[in-house]
C-alpha cells in the first residue's frame, strides 16, 4: 500500500465515522435556516443536534486499540465493548448504562481492523455492534441491563 492509498483509506474512515452525526447536523440547519423559527422547527432542530451529538464518536468513551483494550479490561476485569459510530444498538446502549458505561472498555471497530476482525469472528462474518465480551465469552447485542450488572459486579 502506498502512501496515497494510506491517506485515502483514513479519510475514508473518518469521513464515515462521522458521516451519521454530520448528516443529522445538516438535517438540523436545514429544519433552523431562515424561516424556521416556529416552535416546532425550533423543536424538531434541537433533537435532531442531539441526535448528532449522540450518534458522534465524541459521546462514547475513548477508543483504544484491540491490543490495549483487551489488556485494560482483562486488568480492570470490566467489559469490553465493540461499537461503531451511527449504530442505533449502540447508541442505546450507551445511553442506557449512563455514567456506569464509562467504567466498560470501549473500542470502535470502525477505526481496528483487529477489532473489526474480532467482532466478525464470533458473529458468523458479520460485524454486529454491540458485541459485548466479559473475558473470552462473546455476547452480541445483550441488554443495557445485562452489561450495567457486569459493571457493577
Amino acid at each position: 500500500m502506498d502512501a496515497d492509498e494510506g491517506i485515502a483509506g483514513r479519510v475514508r474512515s473518518t469521513v464515515m465515522r462521522w458521516l451519521p452525526a454530520g448528516s443529522l447536523a445538516l438535517a438540523a440547519a436545514v429544519v433552523l435556516a431562515p424561516g424556521g423559527r416556529d416552535a416546532v422547527s425550533v423543536a424538531i432542530g434541537i433533537v435532531l443536534l442531539v441526535a448528532a451529538v449522540g450518534f458522534s464518536p465524541l459521546f462514547f468513551p475513548r477508543s483504544l486499540s484491540d491490543a490495549a483494550a483487551r489488556a485494560e479490561a482483562a486488568a480492570r476485569g470490566v467489559p469490553l465493548i465493540y461499537w461503531r459510530p451511527g449504530c442505533t444498538y449502540c447508541f442505546r446502549m450507551r445511553l442506557l448504562l449512563g455514567r456506569i458505561g464509562s467504567r466498560a472498555v470501549w473500542v470502535d471497530v470502525s477505526r481496528d481492523d483487529r477489532a473489526s476482525a474480532r467482532v466478525r469472528e464470533v458473529n458468523g462474518g458479520n460485524e454486529t455492534v454491540p458485541t459485548v465480551f466479559v473475558g473470552e465469552d462473546a455476547h452480541t447485542n445483550p441488554s443495557p441491563s445485562w452489561v450495567r450488572e457486569r459493571l457493577m459486579a
